[in-house]
């Protein structure tokens, strides 16, 4: 949805322009039309990241939900402005923007919660997906706004209301948190500096596009000049603030992961290759290959889309197919070959002629689809797969950020090498053509010393450019003048030359971009997922030795703390902890610590080890008997007490053991179940703490079917298991045991089978080791 709005607009700006009564190509309104085209380009490009860290840190579903609200609130007031004139265009603009910010939300998130939702060997497939609907969303727009706009232009934004109201109710009906949700304060100054930043420099380049004074475009205007090199001075600030605050709204540590580095810098080369591939192709068949072929300016905008799906095509059958390949050999082979073809069909693309022939044209645009979607979603999945859990919306935003950043300087980039083109050789075609036609000297002069973007902007808007330009001209002119200048091949017989001078130069530079792009990608090395490194040095971890001297006085680790050295999961009844507790234990290549912990207190105790298990919290049966001892103010431990030992007074001496088995072994690394582990380790660096979880029902279906207990059993040991554990933490530690603020993850097991939770745990483990594992 979020990218079919950002082509549907497109396509749909003369309808529009038309409906709210202003001239776009009049001196004052030129900038109404330059953030009507990009304005919401540049929304989303500016707070994807923002909003990625955001998803981090209180959710990526409710921020993804959030914004299929804020998404279809705004497409409703954009399709109900019945007002004209330069404030309705106003107001246009500025739900754009907020409709922008809907789509930051979607795109920030998106990624993410498909990455978290997959295991890694099916990421590629399931963002191949995605990518593609992205993309051909985008030509599927660009139909929509021709064919709707033809009708009413409040029909373009109308169409994205019911859209959006199903999106919504679905997402908050059906879409549940599955990824790691990371508490931190708000990076303002992080945040403050990188919008500015990014919204300086993208403001900048877009007005680039302008022609100021004399020059043909606006790249000498001193306010360009400010916004651009001003953005990247905050951006510079940016990067200082952001190496210094303790919770950043970007971890700059990522770019030292090389597949992130290479995937981002690749899509980034690859967005400013083809980012204004859209727009030239657009004026190409709008001002000269239509006409030629019989279509008259108003019908070129519908046709154009039409004729471009063979683009769309190529990305559909590319996108899954080298998702599901990279999924088995990795993105390097495919997002490097797919640039490397995408060059190719650019360099092609240059050697055809202004008039081409259509099945020649529709052959390279379906292969340079071809090419964008084998390169689109492997790189995605491998920038995805490159990062930790807990940082996956950041980093989507990031990746989001340098597509739509490539994608505005693109714009820019391709106008400007147009005009630069153009402007050798357009002013003579032109004087020359229109004297011959009859118009005055100084009315032919004046319109060849125009700027070429104007002439650019009327045959991408769709209108007649030679009407556009001669304007009143043309009542001083005979009929059959005034025919054969306005007619369908007069202006493209006439452009035809200087415009593929310029079109041949815009091509031969995203054919650069391509090259240097598919060198990034070679860079990125060979298949990487964060996580799956750290078994070998998981698997040398040691086994558990004497505890510490003082409880809670250990390090985790010889390097002061850093990465990861134990995982405490806490499970309800019925939600498989022990299986899968077992499972992460055998992935990470650490001890499985259950029974080793009443082993150790028993020691130490020295008392039977039957005796602590009796009071075990960690034991399904006998966590009662110990709470229900407490509750009669009797020492839980008392018969069992050696001589020479106090009376365990409401199970302190109990409790104080075993913390301090579980703080000695965490030393030395382990998956360590129950027994309140996640509040004894909280705060100790290197411990990611795991809560699994379900409704109840869910929860006893799911042991019955398995054959374990008879449902009579499963909901007596449900109900007095829960109960007793919720009270073991209420008495001991003062904490609820359903709070999910004490842990790094919560999973609801009884939604998925415990092959994808252990999953889901051994990635977060992934996001504590260090950057050396």
């Amino acid at each position: 949805m979020a990218m079919v709005n950002s082509s549907i607009v497109l396509i749909s700006l003369p309808a529009i322009f038309r409906g709210v009564k202003v001239d776009p190509l009049a001196p004052g309104n030129v900038s109404l039309l330059l953030w009507m085209l990009m304005g919401y380009m540049v929304v989303i490009a500016v707070l994807v990241v923002s909003l990625g860290r955001v998803g981090d840190m209180f959710g990526r579903v409710r921020m993804y939900n959030l914004g299929f609200l804020i998404f279809t609130i705004a497409s409703v007031l954009l399709s109900v402005v019945f007002f004209t004139g330069d404030g309705a265009a106003l107001t246009l603009i500025g739900l754009r923007i907020i409709q922008g910010v809907g789509g930051a939300l979607l795109m920030a998130n998106s990624a993410a919660i498909l990455t978290d939702a997959f295991p890694s060997n099916q990421r590629g497939m399931a963002l191949g997906i995605n990518v593609v609907a992205g993309i051909s969303g985008s030509f599927v727009g660009l139909v929509l706004g021709g064919l709707l706009s033809g009708v009413d232009w409040h029909l373009v934004f109308l169409v994205s209301v019911p859209i959006g109201i199903f999106g919504t109710v679905w997402a908050y009906l059906k879409l549940r948190e599955i990824g790691i949700v990371t508490r931190a304060k708000i990076d303002w100054l992080g945040n403050i500096t990188f919008g500015v930043g990014l919204i300086a420099l993208l403001v900048g380049i877009t007005y680039g596009i302008q022609p100021y004074g004399s020059s043909d475009m606006g790249w000498t205007n001193p306010t360009v000049l400010v916004e651009i090199f001003g953005g990247i001075a905050l951006l510079g600030v940016f990067v200082l603030v952001e190496r210094r605050v303790a919770a950043p709204m970007f971890n700059l540590a990522l770019f030292q992961i090389r597949a992130f580095t290479a995937g981002n810098m690749a899509a980034l080369l690859a967005s400013i290759g083809r980012g204004g591939l859209m727009f030239m192709l657009i004026i190409w068949l709008q001002g000269i290959w239509l006409p030629l072929h019989g279509y008259n300016f108003v019908q070129t905008p519908l046709w154009a889309a039409i004729y471009m799906l063979p683009l769309t095509g190529g990305f559909l059958a590319a996108g899954p197919l080298s998702g599901v390949l990279s999924d088995r050999y990795g993105a390097r082979p495919f997002a490097t070959g797919g640039m490397l073809a995408a060059a190719a069909t650019f360099a092609l693309l240059a050697l055809l002629p202004a008039n081409f022939s259509y099945p020649s044209f529709a052959v390279l645009l379906f292969f340079n689809g071809f090419s964008m979607g084998m390169f689109s979603a492997p790189n995605t999945a491998g920038i995805m797969n490159s990062v930790p859990a807990e940082q996956r919306g950041v980093a989507s935003g990031m990746r989001s950020t340098f597509q739509n950043s490539g994608m505005t300087l693109s714009i820019g980039l391709f106008f400007t090498l147009m005009v630069l083109g153009l402007a050798s050789a357009l002013p003579s075609s032109l004087y020359h053509g229109l004297v011959q036609q009859g118009v005055p000297v100084a009315a032919a002069q004046k319109i060849s010393n125009l700027p070429p973007v104007g002439t650019l902007f009327a045959a991408f808007l769709g209108y007649n450019p030679v009407a556009t330009l001669l304007g009143p001209a043309l009542h001083h002119l005979p009929a059959a003048r005034v025919a054969a200048l306005t007619g369908r091949e007069f202006f493209p017989n006439l452009i035809s030359k200087p415009f593929m001078a310029g079109m041949r130069v815009t091509f031969y530079f995203a054919a650069a971009m391509m090259l240097v792009a598919a060198a990034a990608s070679w860079l990125r090395g060979k298949r990487y997922v964060h996580g799956e490194a750290m078994d070998t040095e998981a698997a040398s971890v040691r086994a558990p030795e004497p505890l510490a001297p003082e409880p809670r006085a250990v390090a985790m680790a010889s390097d002061g703390g850093s990465g990861l050295r134990a995982v405490t999961i806490s499970a309800s009844y019925g939600a498989g902890g022990d299986a899968i507790g077992r499972a992460v234990a055998e992935r990470l290549g650490l001890p499985f610590l259950d029974r080793a912990i009443p082993v150790e207190v028993a020691s130490e105790l020295a008392v039977p080890l039957e005796s602590v298990l009796a009071s075990d919290g960690g034991s399904r049966d006998a966590v009662g008997e110990l709470f229900a001892a407490l509750s009669r103010g009797v020492g839980a431990l008392a018969p069992q007490v050696a001589p020479g030992v106090d009376r365990d007074e409401d199970g302190e001496l109990f409790r104080r053991r075993t913390e301090r088995a579980i703080l000695g072994m965490a030393v030395h690394g382990g998956v360590i179940l129950g027994r309140g582990a996640a509040v004894v380790l909280g705060g100790v660096p290197g411990v990611l703490h795991v809560r699994l979880d379900g409704p109840a029902e869910r929860r006893i279906r799911r042991l019955v079917e398995s054959g374990a207990v008879d449902e009579a059993t499963a909901r007596l040991d449900q109900a007095h298991t829960d109960r007793a554990r919720a009270a073991y933490m209420r008495h001991f530690y003062g904490v609820d045991l359903n709070d999910p603020a004490q842990y790094d993850l919560v999973i609801d097991t009884t939604t998925m089978a415990d092959d994808a939770a252990v999953e889901m745990i051994v990635e977060a483990a992934a996001g504590r080791v260090p950057a050396s594992a």
